[in-house]
């Protein structure tokens, strides 16, 4: 009996709900209409004015990817196991996931690299920054340069958002670049460091050869084309010893230098480099936000439930108004008072 009389209140609960949506359908109906048409316009109105003066204007966002090896030796690992111990003497955990990755995400936020950005594209100026124009000029460049790394498949990415797809490419591709300089000013990659000094030692022994020889020529011209006394000829007879001494030690310098970096080539081709960029940025022809359909539907939605909400919101204060005691209570009276 107890459960039919909570079945009877329940469905005149759920009927007077009804009735009371079905009273305001007027107002709902209208109230969602104007959302709607509202978020249709102001998407049309954001697509059709420029970017500059758009209230929505279309963002892009280009991104570079990096392919970097956390395996390699050297530089980093070997900095971590010379400092394990004192690291945990001074109570800080270096932990194996301290990898080349995470120091390129790291490195992407600091404030050199900010820095650096900001004064290439002037960004104080273009973000209109007038307070604090360093710091705030480093939060504004954060909301939009993203730096992840996908450890499934070891490539880092670095991405930023504007409206200018332009102006975002560049700004990428500073930043990998800038990234690509950092990792070998600090000397992580050892085979890349030894490369280049190999380069730079054998174009100096090269030059150094080339010298020499020229010296021996100017020798060996002046003995066949001017007479020399008998005092004057073993003295150019040893700078020419001399010289050929000194060019053949050159020369055995530079096979040496010639096979150590013939050598190194191999050995590069074996394994990878701890920083390689696979794919510098592009311009992007397609937008990545905003989703105005999503606007839209999200608009739709709310001005529903508003409407819903005002519609027994307004019911309940006319259920007040027709409510003599209510009505009292809010009048701070009583009835049996006026009685």
């Amino acid at each position: 009996m107890n459960e039919e009389i909570q079945n009877q209140e329940d469905e005149i609960s759920l009927i007077d709900l009804f009735a009371v949506l079905w009273r305001r359908k007027k107002m709902i109906i209208t109230i969602t209409l104007i959302g709607v048409v509202g978020a249709v316009v102001f998407s049309v109105i954001s697509l059709v004015l420029s970017p500059e003066t758009s209230p929505l204007p279309n963002k892009y966002t280009p991104s570079a990817l990096m392919l970097i090896d956390n395996k390699s030796g050297g530089g980093l690992s070997s900095m971590l196991g010379s400092m394990g111990g004192l690291a945990s003497l001074a109570g800080v955990n270096l932990s194996s996931s301290s990898s080349y990755s995470d120091l390129a995400v790291y490195l992407t936020g600091t404030n050199s690299l900010l820095d650096s950005v900001v004064d290439e594209f002037d960004l104080i100026k273009r973000y209109k920054i007038e307070k604090f124009p360093r710091a705030s000029s480093r939060k504004e460049l954060k909301k939009f340069l993203k730096a992840s790394y996908d450890t499934m498949s070891g490539v880092f990415s670095i991405s930023f958002t504007d409206r200018d797809p332009v102006f975002a490419q560049g700004v990428v591709n500073y930043c990998t670049g800038y990234l690509e300089k950092r990792f070998d000013e600090l000397g992580l990659d050892k085979n890349k460091i030894e490369k280049e000094n190999l380069e730079i030692n054998m174009a100096n022994t090269f030059q150094e050869i080339l010298k020499l020889e020229e010296q021996s020529r100017r020798l060996e011209q002046s003995v066949t084309s001017t007479p020399f006394s008998s005092g004057g000829l073993p003295a150019i007879t040893t700078d020419i010893n001399r010289i050929s001494l000194e060019l053949e030690a050159q020369r055995q310098v530079y096979t040496q230098l010639k096979v150590q970096y013939e050598l190194l080539k191999v050995t590069m081709a074996s394994e990878k480099p701890v920083f390689q960029i696979l794919e510098m940025a592009e311009v992007p022809d397609k937008k990545s936000g905003p989703s105005r359909g999503l606007l839209c539907i999200i608009v739709t939605f709310a001005a529903g439930f508003f409407a819903v909400f005002l519609a027994f919101a307004l019911n309940a204060v006319n259920n007040i108004k027709n409510d003599p005691e209510a009505m009292a209570k809010l009048k701070g009276t009583g009835i049996n008072e006026k009685k």
